[in-house]
């Protein structure tokens, strides 16, 4: 159970938020509502990192279930493995982010940005040669945008998994399937 109540999700922040969700809020956007001027910061920050970069949508999701799975934000996962799977993802290679599944399916770029979210995940410092290679094979731009994705969604996944906003006890990162919110 959700540790707060959902917002009404009424106002002017929370008409661009449907907007930006196709006409409905989630319970992440129920939670986020108790401070319109955080909803709407969050609301334009991932609304861009979802929309409006050239980081490839296949590099975003893979990093994005990735976060889901390292740090435990079953609803995120839920949310973005369908999102995997239609930027091309196979099951295997969707399976692969989860921990201790076996990567060897993933291509060398997916490779490389596994290792540069597992990285700013679990340890926030990435390795000078591992920044190196990601800024080599995706050039400045991408590296950015990467590095901005992956702090943006290390967030949501923390507001998720500190709130348990769409927590279940059987929540499992491991086998969810439904799209039920996206930051």
């Amino acid at each position: 159970m959700a540790r707060v109540h959902p917002a009404p999700g009424t106002g002017e922040v929370a008409d661009r938020v449907r907007a930006r969700r196709g006409g409905h809020l989630t319970p992440l956007d129920e939670a986020l509502l108790h401070s319109e001027p955080f909803a709407d910061g969050w609301n334009i920050l991932l609304g861009a990192v979802r929309s409006s970069m050239a980081l490839p949508g296949v590099l975003r999701e893979l990093a994005i279930c990735r976060i889901a799975a390292l740090n435990g934000a079953d609803y995120e996962w839920r949310a973005h493995a369908p999102l995997a799977h239609a930027e091309g993802l196979t099951d295997q290679q969707v399976a692969a982010l989860r921990l201790g599944a076996d990567t060897a399916s993933l291509e060398d770029d997916h490779q490389l940005v596994l290792a540069y979210t597992d990285a700013m995940t679990r340890s926030v410092t990435v390795p000078d040669e591992l920044s190196a290679a990601v800024h080599k094979r995706l050039g400045t731009k991408q590296l950015v945008e990467l590095t901005g994705t992956i702090a943006a969604y290390n967030m949501v996944s923390r507001f998720l998994v500190a709130l348990h906003v769409g927590h279940t006890e059987s929540a499992d990162t491991s086998e969810s399937t439904e799209s039920e919110v996206t930051a």
